[in-house]
């Protein structure tokens, strides 16, 4: 008996592991399914008249998506911050642009996103000559960490949110690094399906790197903000902010690049305007 038992239960945990993306997914549907709420679109229309360029059925699909992640995605406030409606909806639209094409899941390794009122200090290790190792503080504007977390300063996140045209937004840096972060540390390249889109996207990303970093010493102004120089992953996150928000420009002056995030996105975000 207490070996049936046993096989009954290794047959009942083999089922759910089989039944539970299933019942993830159609879990989904319903939530984002769920009539949007109206006051939900005004503050969309009100903070981020990125979503009125959208296609109608993009625009569809993004208000799913938003309530699929507010549904799962605990969103808290810090250092006295108020999570009001206006704080999620803001968070939640800009954080599901990325996801509006390619069905990747709604940021599976995120636990939960830290919003403070304005900037806030972190401490990083850094290891100066000698090899001592010390805290380096830095006043920051948001953060995504691997281990599940992205923090935002929230007048960034609504200064950003109001203004598309400006190639910043704070939420679309911090949630690529989420996408970059999903397969380890971000080095830039973020998952994809076969190994010569790898090849391909090292071959642009490199050259499209090089030569940010050729303009920067020569002190010549450029579409891409210099912030992007950084490192790879910098990089990745610097230009999903410039796809989204000035792609027309990328596009027609970066054309190869451009490509490579329509391709990554499943987006054509040029053909929005």
């Amino acid at each position: 008996m207490p070996l049936l038992i046993c096989f009954c239960l290794v047959l009942l945990a083999a089922a759910t592991i089989a039944l539970w993306p299933l019942w993830v997914r159609r879990r989904r549907e319903r939530i984002a399914a769920r009539p949007f709420p109206q006051a939900w679109r005004r503050l969309l229309r009100r903070n981020v008249p990125l979503v009125s360029r959208l296609p109608a059925r993009q625009q569809l699909r993004l208000k799913g998506l938003m309530q699929v992640f507010l549904a799962e995605k605990p969103i808290l406030g810090c250092r006295g911050l108020r999570v009001t409606d206006e704080v999620r909806v803001t968070i939640a639209a800009l954080a599901c642009l990325p996801l509006l094409g390619a069905a990747r899941g709604v940021y599976p390794d995120l636990r939960q996103v830290l919003v403070y009122p304005s900037a806030f200090v972190v401490d990083r290790p850094v290891t100066e000559s000698g090899g001592v190792l010390s805290d380096q503080r830095r006043v920051l504007a948001g953060e995504s960490w691997s281990q599940g977390q992205v923090l935002l300063a929230w007048d960034e996140v609504k200064r950003g949110a109001a203004t598309p045209g400006n190639g910043h937004n704070v939420v679309i840096h911090e949630f690529a690094h989420q996408l970059d972060q999903a397969g380890g540390p971000a080095n830039g390249a973020p998952a994809l399906p076969t190994a010569e889109a790898y090849r391909r996207w090292s071959v642009v990303m490199q050259n499209e790197f090089d030569a940010l970093r050729w303009r920067l010493a020569r002190g010549e102004p450029g579409l891409i903000d210099p912030y992007a120089a950084t490192d790879p992953a910098e990089f990745f996150a610097v230009i999903s902010e410039v796809f989204f928000e000035r792609p027309i420009e990328l596009a027609a002056g970066h054309p190869a690049l451009y490509a490579e995030l329509s391709g990554y996105y499943r987006l054509d975000p040029a053909s929005w305007n």
